[in-house]
């Protein structure tokens, strides 16, 4: 399985944001360590937002190009379609559930097969949850202290779209996602200028 590598940290400084959500992520980042310090063409400004949004959701170029072009091709908002099909990956959604503290976990976790959707095993990261699947933790799995820290430390972290059941270590996507609502700080549309430009 291909996967970002690299340290998480230093990612962050050079992105000049977060992507990865840990709270020290950004503790060593002064002024001039991230590429959005530096004076920065508009084809540079919108390469910088593509990495980013890579970053957020630890998704290689090849794959990423893919949702983009599935993006385009939609009748909805390109920008607004490619984050939503990003948010409802399985990996991400395991993170969201809080079942993981990271999307690095949360894919390893899927791999590993620790992962329902609706009763049965899916071991694919890039897995897109449909509107009304329930995500959850394999029973084995739930008397694992780490997944049921996480689960519980997470369980007042609420979005929207999702449902949580604590007893059952599961969630539910009940909606789509709202642009508004995924908690990134992206200009999606600066990167579906970035691809327009390559076609």
């Amino acid at each position: 399985m291909a996967k970002m590598m690299g340290p998480r940290f230093k990612q962050c400084r050079r992105l000049g944001i977060n992507v990865c959500g840990h709270p020290k992520a950004m503790d060593r980042a002064t002024k001039g360590t991230s590429r959005a310090d530096k004076k920065l063409s508009p084809y540079g400004v919108q390469l910088l937002e593509k990495q980013r949004l890579r970053a957020y959701y630890g998704v290689l170029e090849k794959q990423f190009s893919n949702y983009v072009k599935k993006a385009m091709k939609s009748k909805e908002s390109t920008g607004t379609f490619l984050v939503q099909m990003l948010e409802c990956r399985l990996d991400n959604l395991v993170y969201r559930l809080g079942l993981a503290s990271s999307i690095r976990q949360a894919r390893q976790m899927v791999v590993h097969g620790h992962i329902l959707v609706n009763g049965k095993k899916v071991d694919i990261p890039s897995y897109g949850v449909s509107i009304g699947e329930i995500i959850s933790l394999r029973e084995k799995s739930q008397d694992n202290t780490l997944f049921k820290d996480s689960f519980q430390n997470n369980a007042l972290s609420q979005y929207p779209y999702i449902t949580k059941d604590l007893e059952s270590f599961s969630g539910t996507l009940i909606r789509k996602p709202e642009r508004q609502e995924i908690p990134i700080e992206i200009d999606d549309i600066l990167v579906v200028e970035y691809y327009s430009k390559l076609k």
